[in-house]
């Protein structure tokens, strides 16, 4: 791990370095993207049928891409039984946390014959990307498809691709508990596409969320604005404060447990203590020889492990800010007494016995956290991903007569005369003329 002191060069270089990893311009799938949208937008079921089978190696027709229900039924024989329980008690603890998110819309009088509100109505429907095949992650489903079903979203629609013909029964048992309406086996960009627009056998959405690789992430990035998402989703990425109270190997384990998702990820350890740092270091080291997926967290922790003394806890708090990292660990004697210093994270993690990994699955939060950097200006998912709120506006005419002179000189100090006559042209009508007001 690269070992820098707050405050230098060298940790400006290596904090620009981590900010800059994953540009999907940089790894040139920008245009391929793009051709696969075209190609979707325009012939449809054929072209998704076409990627699949070239991507994914396996052949659909337009008849054959929804899971049907002898799959869901297929899927809970060969479901481990002690993962779906795990997978019942997770869907619980989400719909909980979720529902205290659940806002009502409200009017209210603001003024003699004036009358405001905002009406809250949930999305017709939603999209949910959910990777598939041997890396394949239930416990997305969960936290893409609760929240947006609490949310009151009639239809939620799940495209998870299956690489080989592999039908993850795990993802399908999420799906069915989280209450997906109708999922299909196809992903990549191609499904994204057909979630925007829409074709013959894949309905149509208001929003699309839930995590996926670069072409992926490009694909949700190029189709906003048709449609709405959840967030630019870049790599993983867990940033430690830690004192002399923390266990080596505790915040080694959750250092990894980030850089084992893929070699763009990243993993900081921020403290004072530069006793604290040697050990984390050795004891990432021997961890990382006994991971099962040790190639991929090496090469993370060789590009990316970054580790950051400062001469205090408080200057950690201010590196923290500034990565606005998506998981933020206080693995400090006093985690409480930091948190109203921390301003940009995608979720805090209080304690030596918070590991990140119970936010993935079984506390509740959402574990669709805003990445690289972006947590300065954005939010985990929520209830509100999924609603649309409409203001309401109600004059009566005196009131309206009592604010027609100032919307005249604002509207025409602006040149919009169309927009000053409308107001006096309900000055100038005749009384007997005036409609009810």
């Amino acid at each position: 791990m690269r070992v820098v002191h707050a405050g230098t060069a060298k940790c400006d270089a290596q904090l620009a370095l981590l900010a800059a990893r994953g540009d999907a311009d940089d790894l040139g799938v920008a245009s391929t993207v793009r051709e696969i949208l075209d190609a979707v937008r325009q012939r449809g079921d054929a072209a998704v049928c076409e990627y699949t089978t070239r991507f994914d190696r396996v052949t659909l027709t337009p008849e054959r891409m929804a899971f049907s229900r002898d799959d869901y039924e297929k899927a809970y024989r060969a479901a481990d039984p002690r993962v779906v329980e795990a997978l019942r008690y997770a869907a619980e603890r989400i719909r909980s946390f979720h529902q205290r998110q659940v806002r009502q819309g409200y009017r209210y009088e603001a003024g003699s014959g004036i009358s405001l509100g905002q009406i809250i109505r949930p999305l017709a429907a939603a999209g949910i990307y959910v990777p598939g095949g041997k890396a394949a992650y239930p416990s997305t489903v969960l936290m893409n498809a609760i929240p947006a079903k609490v949310a009151g979203v009639e239809r939620v629609v799940m495209v998870s691709p299956t690489p080989g013909g592999e039908v993850n029964p795990h993802i399908l048992v999420a799906a069915d508990l989280a209450g997906v309406d109708v999922g299909f086996r196809i992903g990549g960009a191609q499904a994204v596409a057909a979630l925007a627009w829409g074709t013959a056998s894949v309905p149509r959405v208001d929003t699309i969320v839930g995590p996926g690789n670069i072409y992926v992430a490009t694909a949700k990035k190029m189709v906003f604005g048709q449609v709405n998402i959840d967030m630019i989703a870049g790599p993983s990425e867990i940033l430690v404060i830690a004192d002399d109270s923390a266990h080596p190997a505790f915040v080694a384990a959750d250092l990894l447990s980030q850089a084992e998702h893929d070699e763009l990820a990243s993993a900081i350890l921020v403290t004072p203590s530069e006793d604290l740092a040697k050990a984390v270091e050795k004891q990432v080291a021997a961890q990382l020889k006994v991971l099962p997926r040790v190639r991929i967290a090496k090469q993370s922790i060789k590009r990316f492990g970054t580790i950051i003394i400062t001469a205090s806890l408080e200057e950690a708090v201010q590196v923290a800010n500034r990565v606005a990292p998506e998981h933020l660990e206080l693995a400090v004697a006093d985690p409480e007494a930091l948190l109203p210093a921390i301003h940009n994270a995608g979720a805090v993690f209080l304690g030596h016995y918070t590991p990140e990994a119970i936010g993935d699955y079984v506390a509740g939060p959402d574990h669709v956290l805003p990445t690289g950097g972006t947590a300065r200006f954005s939010s985990p998912l929520n209830v509100d991903d999924f609603i649309k709120k409409t203001s309401v506006i109600r004059y009566g005419r005196q009131a309206f007569l009592d604010v027609a002179d100032t919307c005249k000189t604002l509207s025409d100090v602006e040149g919009l005369t169309a927009h000053s006559h409308s107001v006096t042209v309900r000055l100038q009508t005749p009384p007997g003329e005036l409609p009810p007001g």
